[in-house]
């Protein structure tokens, strides 16, 4: 993998009121990585994923994407948001409008695609995500599964630089989260640059190139799935560890 910074950190700090959430975080993530973010609840993942795509903004530090510092509003950031992908936990589509139109809407709207242009494309897309079939039904006729790959499918619509997923599972049935997580590792083999914060740990050890864990608002270890799993270097990471590979 060539050397080639997408997403810089550089000594981030973020508070709500009293509470330091982000405390002197520095990370890289390469261009065609897969960085999975771990760690208990309260850690700093989601807030810390948030950031990239100033979702949360931040009191120090600097952030930037291929090189350039995030805009701080405005049409600027609008534009650092569709190089910057987001899947949410709860998927975020539009109920009144069909799978199609959720997935060709930015498209047509902010990156100014002729209709027939866009919806030739998120049939590609759908198709990708294993849902050809579904995109003249509405999100409600759809599995909270089946809604997550359109989720995707519509970041990808805007042909981002990366994607960040917070969670993208925990909202799930059990049966339903392998299937959004397969599309994820083709996502990953395909070369995309993900950050992905995550309790599914087979995903992290099978999909990711470096796992990154998180404790009371720090990176604590950021590694190889195999080092980090294998031979946690901290207490805080074999403890909970520990806990976790027990089930």
């Amino acid at each position: 993998m060539a050397v080639d910074p997408l997403i810089e950190l550089r000594d981030v700090n973020k508070y709500y009121g009293e509470l330091h959430v982000l405390q002197d975080i520095d990370l890289t993530v390469h261009r065609g990585e897969v960085v999975v973010v771990i760690g208990p609840s309260g850690s700093g993942k989601s807030t810390l994923c948030r950031t990239i795509n100033r979702l949360e903004t931040i009191e120090s530090g600097t952030i930037t994407l291929d090189g350039r510092p995030l805009p701080e509003e405005g049409r600027a950031l609008a534009g650092l948001r569709t190089e910057v992908g987001m899947v949410f936990q709860s998927f975020n589509l539009f109920a009144h409008k069909t799978v199609l139109q959720n997935v060709s809407l930015a498209p047509v709207k902010v990156r100014r695609r002729k209709v027939q242009e866009a919806d030739r494309r998120s049939r590609e897309l759908l198709d990708r995500v294993g849902l050809a079939g579904q995109a003249d039904k509405y999100p409600a006729q759809l599995s909270g599964g089946q809604q997550q790959r359109v989720a995707i499918a519509r970041a990808l619509a805007m042909d981002p630089k990366a994607l960040l997923f917070d969670e993208p599972t925990s909202a799930l049935d059990p049966e339903m989260i392998n299937e959004v997580l397969e599309v994820m590792r083709r996502l990953a083999e395909d070369g995309m640059t993900m950050v992905v914060v995550t309790h599914e740990m087979g995903f992290a050890r099978s999909a990711a190139n470096r796992v990154v864990f998180m404790d009371g608002g720090r990176i604590v270890e950021d590694r190889t799935p195999e080092d980090f799993f294998n031979r946690p270097e901290s207490e805080r990471a074999k403890d909970f560890l520990s806990k976790i590979l027990k089930h």
